[in-house]
């Protein structure tokens, strides 16, 4: 017969075993509707969260070894024999996180997203919904046989944004806080990308009003993004085109007072173009 992947036997173990005979019958006895008396009830307490605990820490060593399907299972088991203890619910917590380390990202949001509906007071759902935001963040394609981020569909990158924007606005203060702004951050600038990548090809067709739309668009939608001075050269520039020099100098001023860097470099020379547009039309 075929051996088992992983260090232990998708069989319970005989901690599981053990387990078996002591939670089933009580269960059993629970469903007739008959008092559960076991010698000293404290005592059948402890024993059933002392071996849930037991359970619930050989689940973890199959996890701490990667022994992933041998995880899911044990961890399943868990949830099954010892439905009222806290390592069920932790349990279920891991099942996601299994799914995570596996990278199926839209399995473990789905499991995250459930696990937060079935416990929304539960002190793990803002771990939960950290790795909500982390899953859908970590499954934007960026692989190099794909075309060109700008060119993709975003649906996937703007649900990250929101999820990562909105963890930040209820747990500004959370350990996870640091690495959520990054990839919020990281994710921001993906889509002003894509967004000025539309506004280009909307310049290209001399479509003026619409270059202008997407890139005043893109601004509201991604306040302080990196790519704004960036953002508001190509408005300047569409500007010009318009002919609407006054509306150009005032964007292209915008860029010299409140931005640094290369665009602004861009931005004073074409202030210098409509200077010398000015100056020549003044000669006429």
């Amino acid at each position: 017969m075929g051996k088992v992947c992983g260090s232990t036997s998708s069989r319970p173990s005989a901690r599981f075993a053990r387990a078996l005979g002591f939670v089933v019958p009580l269960l059993l006895l629970a469903a007739a509707g008959c008092d559960i008396q076991v010698g000293d009830g404290r005592k059948a307490t402890l024993t059933y969260t002392d071996d849930a605990r037991a359970a619930y820490e050989e689940a973890m060593r199959s996890y701490r070894s990667k022994s992933w399907e041998d995880a899911r299972a044990l961890f399943a088991e868990v949830r099954k024999l010892f439905p009222y203890s806290r390592y069920a619910t932790l349990a279920e917590l891991r099942i996601a996180d299994v799914e995570f380390e596996q990278e199926k990202y839209a399995d473990a949001v789905s499991a995250y997203r459930e696990f937060i509906q079935n416990h929304r007071t539960d002190r793990d759902v803002e771990y939960a919904r950290y790795r909500i935001a982390k899953s859908l963040f970590r499954d934007i394609d960026d692989t190099f046989l794909l075309p060109p981020q700008e060119e993709r569909d975003q649906g996937t990158a703007l649900e990250a944004y929101r999820e990562l924007g909105a963890f930040l606005r209820d747990n500004p203060r959370s350990r996870y806080a640091e690495d959520v702004r990054k990839m919020h951050q990281a994710v921001q600038g993906r889509l002003m990308r894509h967004e000025l990548y539309v506004a280009r090809f909307y310049l290209r067709q001399d479509i003026y009003p619409a270059t202008i739309a997407r890139i005043d668009h893109a601004l509201k939608l991604f306040p302080g993004s990196t790519l704004e001075p960036e953002a508001l050269v190509l408005k300047g520039e569409t500007l010009m085109r318009m002919d609407k020099p006054d509306d150009a100098r005032a964007v292209f001023q915008k860029v010299l007072d409140e931005y640094g860097g290369p665009f602004a470099v861009t931005a004073k020379r074409f202030l210098a173009e409509l200077d010398a547009q000015k100056a020549g039309k003044q000669g006429t």
